[in-house]
This record gives structure tokens, C-alpha cells and sequence, in this order.
């Protein structure tokens, strides 16, 4: 038997991986085998050695933490991933769901039927099978609705009402309510016969007979204080709590900011509706950085590694189609200018680095902003002196990088004339795209759109773009009547 420790390394996940992947080899081979014809002796043997294998791997994924049996079945080619499903069910299911990535989860699923989906959700909170209903069948979802009860069905209702972007869709109902006239003995001897807390409790929340939130009452207070001592002498009334339909984005700046472990979720009459948890919001903050990323690659939504070719060729057409476009409408640029360019064919060797240049420029501007706007960190009151600082910026890396691409030209082609418009380009192109690296994630702010979708290819069409049409246009005007 592996160590705690050891189960739960990278190291023993990737072992269990590759022993699952020989396993399931093996056990190819041998259906080919016994297909093809009468089994030897020596193949029966090791057909029954393979079962046997295969019953202690179960008994080992039946140990494993359910993001950890997500992790093994991500890894696995779409075949291999539906034998290894069907061959380790178990009563933690609808965790594995809740943990594998949305991709993977609709492959699952597809296996799985309305009765066994049902019995599956039966064994979830609220909000865990909110989590789900995105991904599950609607007679599938109707099955699991009357297998509810009444509050479950109401929990249930309340997620679902609220959008993805909102507190309401990640909280969850395990709180504990208590009133400030009960003593601390009392709340001590209540959660003793209860005989277990909910995840990531650290606080308890006095309500009135209305249940609006009066305060909350820290763990630490109930364990260090005299047991005789009163809930309302001791309990906080200056604590941090979110309304329902709030910004995701601003609760998780309020976990940052304020070491937060859980916090209520009220509605607009203060009435408590359930919590926000820690482990929701780092979901959250994973979620978001991975679609950005996806995003800033050019892939439209989540892709599992093992999906068909042709459905991951669709999910990364759309991008790829506008780069298209756009390096076509680039190179219509330079067609403008192709008697400039075979006048002095060296220009075609330097206009790419007054573009690269310029797109790389772009990038760490619109970056910056994009990370402050999702930190908050930009408001309408600084808004003006960021623009300032970062075109001040802009001056002073043109002017420094200008004169040192000018320099190097003279340097390399002796021109002097070749040397001044390369500098002059350089330093005109960075003001573009220091210009363009704010403006596009701040008007898309602005609007209410995403600012990191499409921010990358806009950018770089226009960095190129702009960087061609101003280095040939100065070469046109003092080169090309020159020798």
C-alpha cells in the first residue's frame, strides 16, 4: 500500500496512468486474440491474470480522490476513457463529473443513461448538480427534478435562476444558522450532536426569526470564549457578505483581498440564501484564465486533447479564418508599394521588424490592461493617467529603439537616408501600437464585451499593417527618387 502522500503525488498519477494504459493494451490484444480463434491454455491464463489486474486496479481508483480519477480519465484516448468509466463506478460518480473538464464530461455522459444520470445526480447537493444541468440531456434533468425534494428542488431552482457570471451560480446551501440569544455552550453542543461540519466552514451565521443576517460567528470565537457567553456579545457585525446576483469577478477580488475562506450570499432584502466558498471561487479564477488563454490562442471553446479531428479542426476554424483575412488585407499593403520595394529591395528585409516589433510592443500594453481590468485595478478616476503614462512610455521606447534600429541600418547598408526612415518608422509604429494596446481592451470594457477576445488578432493586424504602410509610405516619399 502506497503512503497518503505518495498516492496523491504527480509521480504515482502519472505510474497509475501508464500501468491503466498497458492494461488496456493487453486486454486489446487478448480479445484479438480469443476473435481469432480457439484460446490456448496460455491464453486463458493470462486472460484471468489481466481480470485479476483489472479488479485490483478498481480496487485502487475506489482509494483515489475523485480530481484525482478525473485527472487519469482526462489522459486517456476517447476508447480507452469509456472502459475505464464502465469498469470503476462507483458511489463518488457525480463527483468525478463535477471534477473532470467540460469537454471530457460530455463524453462521459454520452455513455450514461436518464435512469443511472438520475440516481447519479440523487447523490449531490443543489448546486453541485447546477454545476451539471449545462451538460445533461433535458429528459435526464425532468428525471432528476422529481427525484428531488422540496428544498433540494427550491436550491436547485435558485442556482439556476442566476447567470454563470453572477454569485448565485457557485453558491452552495451547507451553512449553519444560529440566533445571537443562544449561548456558546449551546451552539457547542449543537454542532457536537450534529456529528460533522460542511466543507470549508470557519464561520456560522446568526440570522433573525426573518433569516436576515445579523452577523457571523468565527470558529475561533466559539472555541476561545467563556462557553457562558452570549452569541451577540461576541459575534461580528462588520463582516463581508455578497448579494446574489453580484459580479463573480468582484466576490473573487473580495477573496483575495480579504483571506476569505466562506462568506454569506444574502439577496436584496438581506435574507440569507446560502454561501460562497473558497473552493468555488479558485474554480472560478482557474475557469476564467483557462477560456483566456483559450481565447488569446485563437480556440473558440474548452477542447478535450482526445476529441475527434474534425471537431477539433471546427473549434479552431474561426480564428484561424480571420488571421487569414487579416495577413491578407497586410500584404495589400505592401502591394502598394512594390515599385518602392524593387527600387531598394532591402527594404523587404526590414519592414518585418518595424511590424514585429510593433505587435510585440502592442502585446505587453494590451496584456497590462487586460490583467488590471480583470484585478479592477482601472477605474474612471485613473483611467486618464494610465493612458499618459503608458504614451509617455511609448515615446521613450521609440525614441530609445529608433535610434538604435537607425543605427544599426546605417551600420549594415552604409544609406544614411535608409537609416533615418527606418528610425522614424519605428518610432511611429510604437505610438500605433501602444495606441491600439489600450484602445481595443478598454472600449471593449467599456462596452461590456470580454477584453482579451480578439484583442491578439486585431492587434497584429493592425501593428502589421500600420508598421508596412508607414515604413514603405517614408520610403516612397525620401527614398525613392534617391539613390
Amino acid at each position: 500500500m502506497e503512503s497518503p502522500d505518495k498516492r496523491h503525488s504527480e509521480q504515482f498519477l502519472q505510474q497509475l496512468l501508464q500501468r491503466v494504459i498497458t492494461l488496456l493494451e493487453k486486454q486489446h490484444r487478448e480479445e484479438s486474440l480469443v476473435q481469432k480463434g480457439p484460446a490456448t491454455r496460455q491464453a486463458l491464463v493470462e486472460i484471468a491474470r489481466h481480470k485479476q489486474q483489472q479488479a485490483l486496479l478498481q480496487e485502487e481508483f475506489a482509494q483515489l480522490h475523485p480530481a484525482d480519477i478525473a485527472y487519469i480519465l482526462e489522459s486517456l484516448p476517447l476508447d480507452h476513457r469509456r472502459t475505464i468509466w464502465n469498469a470503476i463506478r462507483t458511489d463518488i460518480d457525480g463527483q468525478v463529473l463535477l471534477e473532470v473538464s467540460d469537454a471530457v464530461r460530455q463524453t462521459l455522459i454520452a455513455d450514461m443513461g436518464p435512469e443511472e444520470l438520475a440516481i447519479v445526480a440523487g447523490k449531490l447537493e443543489s448546486d453541485e448538480i447546477a454545476d451539471l444541468a449545462a451538460d445533461l440531456p433535458q429528459n435526464a434533468m425532468q428525471r432528476i427534478l422529481k427525484s428531488l425534494n422540496r428544498k433540494k428542488r427550491k436550491d436547485l431552482d435558485a442556482v439556476l435562476a442566476c447567470r454563470e457570471d453572477q454569485v448565485g451560480s457557485r453558491m452552495d446551501f451547507g451553512t449553519i444558522k444560529i440566533r445571537d440569544d443562544l449561548t456558546l455552550k449551546a451552539i457547542a453542543d449543537y454542532i457536537r450532536k450534529r456529528g460533522k461540519l460542511p466543507g470549508h466552514t470557519d464561520k456560522l451565521f446568526v440570522v433573525d426569526q426573518s433569516n436576515k443576517i445579523k452577523g457571523v460567528l468565527p470558529l475561533q470565537r466559539l472555541l476561545t470564549h467563556p462557553p457562558s457567553q452570549q452569541v451577540a456579545d461576541i459575534m461580528v457585525t462588520d463582516f463581508i457578505a455578497f448579494s446574489v446576483d453580484q459580479n463573480l469577478t468582484e466576490a473573487a477580488r473580495a477573496f483575495e483581498r480579504y483571506d476569505l475562506i466562506s462568506a454569506p450570499v444574502v439577496d436584496h432584502e438581506d435574507r440569507l440564501l446560502g454561501r460562497l466558498c473558497v473552493d468555488s471561487i479558485v474554480d472560478y479564477i482557474r475557469e476564467e484564465t483557462d477560456e483566456d488563454l483559450l481565447i488569446q490562442a485563437g480556440v473558440e471553446e474548452e477542447e478535450d486533447i482526445f476529441s475527434s479531428v474534425w471537431k477539433s479542426a471546427k473549434n479552431r476554424w474561426g480564428w484561424l479564418l480571420i488571421n487569414i483575412a487579416t495577413a491578407f488585407a497586410a500584404t495589400r499593403i505592401i502591394g502598394l508599394f512594390e515599385d518602392t520595394i524593387l527600387h531598394l529591395v532591402a527594404l523587404a528585409s526590414l519592414m518585418p521588424i518595424i511590424a514585429s516589433t510593433g505587435g510585440n510592443t502592442g502585446n505587453q500594453t494590451s496584456m497590462l490592461i487586460i490583467r488590471s481590468l480583470a484585478l479592477g485595478q482601472i477605474t474612471r478616476a485613473n483611467v486618464r493617467h494610465l493612458i499618459m503614462k503608458e504614451l509617455s512610455l511609448a515615446i521613450l521606447n521609440g525614441t530609445l529603439l529608433g535610434s538604435l534600429v537607425g543605427g544599426l541600418v546605417w551600420l549594415f547598408y552604409q544609406n544614411q537616408d535608409l537609416a533615418l526612415v527606418m528610425g522614424i518608422a519605428m518610432f511611429i509604429n510604437l505610438q500605433v501600437a501602444v495606441f491600439v494596446g489600450l484602445g481595443i481592451p478598454l472600449l471593449r470594457h467599456k462596452f461590456d464585451k470580454d477584453p482579451a477576445v480578439g484583442t491578439s488578432v486585431m492587434l497584429t493586424f493592425i501593428t502589421d499593417a500600420m508598421g508596412f504602410f508607414i515604413f514603405l509610405g517614408l520610403a516612397s516619399v525620401f527614398l525613392l527618387d534617391r539613390p
